[in-house]
């Protein structure tokens, strides 16, 4: 890599001056670059990047302000050329012109500056929702470094790391596993986006492992949904709440995607829609009798297809839908801090939010036979991990049926 300045003699104004353009050079990359200064060509020490004065002379004003951009651009460039060989990172037209437009120009490329980067180009491909996720992650890695002084750099993420880490989510924050299971798993997308990118060699952050726990899926029984289904609330917005939950429970949809429903997606006995999350184009969904009666209850109203409540206003009502009809049973749910295990008790219908429609349809629809690849593809889960634990549960319910054998004689 290397730089000069050349003289544009073609560019002579009527004073004599002839403008200062910078040219970089790696093998065959050529960077020419215009400047503010300029000088009379008798007045240019070629050797040294310099422009002659003298107080005595009547540019001496302006020579002196073209002399600090001249050493202003080679303090940036020489740092740019640093830049490249600190990181091992290969000189690129792109990425040299990218630099110097910036005012201010790190040797080293600093953690957070690649996150921010990292989380802008995200944008161009991910949701809304996952880039919230990413943000609270960068978020949360930026406490840690507050707090343990650790000295963050995309080369030391190792085991050195990991205990640091560790030791700040599970004694400091009291972190879940499985919560911290995820911002590992963000932080290796990203350490692995900027390997990529070319501003790390190290590869010891896939060296660090998590492992989600198994967790208990809360969802309503037939017997229970069907007995929310068939209440008479006299509230009109629990009445509009559990409407909405019912048909998340009868078709297995996420809620982003029922909440954006509109005339256009409904199709004789189908919901037709693009999935938000999966990104998954003309996704049908076959209504069953209960989905029908419901989407009908609306027609000619405000509301129709169905009554739209945010992620938060319908898990308050839902919760209070199903604490009125007796959904209080307590259920134990057993959670980890690294190796502690926490247990907490909960009446059933304070955990009882809108992703639990669709865990309900899932655990159901197994539950009555219908093949796992019939509900996988209507719940449209990309995921086998995740969808296994429901096959795990209907097995289980299945497994009861056999106690019918007692009662023979």
């Amino acid at each position: 890599m290397n730089y000069y300045f050349e003289l544009r003699k073609d560019k002579e104004d009527r004073k004599g001056l002839v403008p200062i353009r910078l040219v970089v050079s790696n093998n065959k990359i050529r960077i020419r670059k215009s400047t503010e200064a300029k000088t009379r060509i008798d007045d240019w020490d070629r050797d040294s990047f310099y422009i002659k004065n003298s107080k005595k002379g009547e540019s001496y004003n302006k020579y002196k302000e073209y002399n600090k951009t001249i050493n202003s651009i080679k303090e940036k460039v020489e740092n740019i050329f640093k830049y490249f060989e600190y990181n091992e990172i290969p000189f690129s037209k792109n990425l040299f012109l990218e630099k110097f437009e910036k005012s201010e120009i790190k040797v080293s490329i600093d953690f957070f500056d690649a996150f921010d980067e990292y989380i802008e180009v995200s944008k161009l491909t991910k949701t809304n929702s996952t880039i919230i996720k990413i943000r609270s992650v960068k978020n949360f890695i930026t406490a840690f470094k507050e707090h343990s002084s650790f000295n963050l750099r995309l080369d030391n993420i190792d085991f050195r790391f990991e205990e640091s880490f560790m030791d700040y989510c599970f004694n400091t924050k009291k972190t879940l596993n499985n919560y911290y299971a995820k911002i590992l798993k963000t932080l290796k997308a990203f350490l692995n986006w900027s390997y990529e990118r070319g501003y790390h060699k190290s590869l010891e952050f896939k060296k660090i492992k998590s492992k989600e726990d198994d967790t208990e899926v809360i969802y309503l029984t037939i017997e229970e949904l069907m007995k929310l289904y068939n209440h008479n609330f006299e509230d009109a917005s629990k009445d509009r709440a559990r409407d909405m939950f019912c048909l998340l429970a009868f078709t297995g949809q996420r809620h982003s995607d029922l909440y954006r429903l509109s005339n256009a997606n409904l199709d004789d006995e189908y919901l037709n829609f693009t999935v938000k999350k999966t990104k998954t184009i003309d996704h049908h969904v076959y209504l069953i009798k209960q989905a029908k009666e419901l989407i009908n209850k609306y027609k000619d109203t405000i509301y129709y297809p169905i009554p739209r409540l945010t992620s938060q206003n319908l898990n308050s009502k839902i919760q209070d839908c199903c604490e009125d009809i007796g959904l209080t049973q307590e259920v134990i749910l057993t959670r980890y801090i690294g190796a502690r295990e926490i247990t907490q008790s909960f009446r059933k219908c304070d955990l009882i939010t809108s992703h639990a429609g669709r865990r309900s349809f899932i655990t159901n629809s197994l539950v009555l036979g219908i093949p796992e690849r019939v509900v996988r593809s209507i719940s449209n889960h990309k995921d086998e991990k995740s969808f296994r634990k429901y096959v795990a549960i209907s097995k289980t319910h299945k497994q009861k049926e056999l106690e019918k054998w007692d009662t023979v004689s």
